[in-house]
């Protein structure tokens, strides 16, 4: 695994069931929504890396832009934390595709072998970053061994279950 401690400028966090739950029989934009809710150690997980890292947020949620994402953000509280705010839907472009990862890098002007995108979809999140050029983390809340075997998680250079564990990589 990579040293991350030594090698990353830029931290790209998905939004949805990444940092914030994501309700599938909820509809409209999460900002609408009568209840949120950050993941489990996310405040304090960006509470740490404040300051010591360039964050952003990225989704290719449908239904929000990122205005909506922002919105939602603020509700509970850790807008205040990104450097910046990305959806698809300004960025003309959607994940898995590595163009949505290089645009990121691009606006925050940093080099993809500097950046780590840290998500949840390993298809969307972590296989379009690595083939853009960025290290990987992937965040699976739940798992069992069996699901994570050698070589089913090639395009990610680590895999934490809680949040928290970044303290420990960072």
């Amino acid at each position: 695994m990579i040293d991350f401690k030594k090698n990353i400028n830029l931290i790209v966090f998905d939004w949805g069931n990444t940092l914030m739950r994501d309700y599938p029989d909820l509809s409209g934009p999460m900002y609408l929504w009568d209840y949120v809710e950050c993941i489990e150690g996310a405040p304090q997980i960006l509470d740490y890396l404040n300051g010591k890292y360039k964050l952003c947020i990225a989704t290719s949620a449908g239904v929000s832009d990122t205005s909506a994402m922002r919105k939602a953000l603020a509700r509970v509280g850790i807008e205040h934390y990104f450097n910046g705010f990305f959806s698809s839907k300004e960025l003309g472009v959607a994940k898995p595709d590595p163009k949505f990862f290089l645009k990121i890098c691009r606006e925050m002007q940093e080099t993809p072998n500097k950046t780590l995108m840290i998500g949840n979809d390993y298809q969307k999140d972590i296989c379009g970053a690595h083939q853009a050029g960025l290290h990987t983390l992937f965040f699976e809340e739940e798992y069992t061994e069996k699901e994570l075997t050698e070589g089913t998680l090639a395009c990610a250079e680590g895999v934490i279950h809680h949040l928290i564990e970044l303290k420990n990589l960072l």
